[in-house]
């Protein structure tokens, strides 16, 4: 059973949230928040799989409680979910960067969303490839950076930057495996191992480290 909490500020939309999530065997809803202060202290006290995080939240907003969130000792299992109206949301590229492990559009359907929640909460990839290719790909674009090398950089070999430069694509292990012609079982060893040296949470985080270290442009 993947439990699930919802932050969100308005009622209408965690009713409908709760009414999706409460209607799958699979999953099950902990908690609602409707600020990013509640959201990070029923993550601790409820410590769920998945968060489904709002950006846009009075008080401490939905990054900044991602942030905390992700970096909390006792919350390291926890997935977050970022949920973002615009198709390019300033936010999406710091969210994240600050831990979150994937994001949808709010217009998502409701199959995509459950299953989005099953895949974040195994930790196997981002969520809509090409939802996420697009976003991520014209937020970096538009918003200049400065080339920061992770301190570890230089322990992946040169096969593990390869696979870490195509996760940053959004390519799944399938994906990964056709295209270096190597079996998806190899394409995820390399997956885990750059994840293991990296210190990254799940696949999300190793599109921030390609990004950040120019690995992925």
């Amino acid at each position: 059973m993947i439990s699930v909490l919802l932050a969100d500020d308005q009622d209408l939309v965690r009713i409908g949230l709760r009414t999706l999530i409460e209607s799958d065997d699979d999953l099950t809803c902990v908690g609602e928040a409707a600020n990013g202060l509640d959201a990070v202290k029923i993550a601790v006290e409820t410590r769920p799989d998945v968060i489904l995080m709002d950006i846009r939240m009075p008080g401490l907003d939905g990054l900044e409680a991602t942030r905390r969130i992700t970096s909390h000792p006792d919350l390291h299992a926890t997935k977050v979910i970022v949920l973002t109206t615009f198709e390019i949301d300033e936010y999406v590229f710091d969210a994240l960067r600050h831990g979150a492990s994937a994001f949808l559009l709010k217009d998502t359907s409701p199959a995509e969303l459950l299953q989005a929640i099953r895949v974040v909460a195994d930790g196997e990839a981002l969520l809509s490839p090409s939802v996420t290719r697009r976003l991520v790909a014209e937020f970096v674009t538009q918003s200049p950076r400065s080339t920061k090398l992770h301190p570890y950089l230089h322990t992946l070999t040169d096969r593990e930057r390869e696979v870490v430069t195509l996760v940053a694509e959004g390519l799944n292990n399938e994906e990964i495996a056709a295209r270096l012609v190597i079996s998806p079982a190899t394409a995820r060893t390399h997956v885990s191992r750059a994840m293991i040296k990296l210190g990254a949470r799940d696949r999300a985080q190793l599109v921030v480290f390609a990004y950040q270290s120019g690995l992925a442009m």
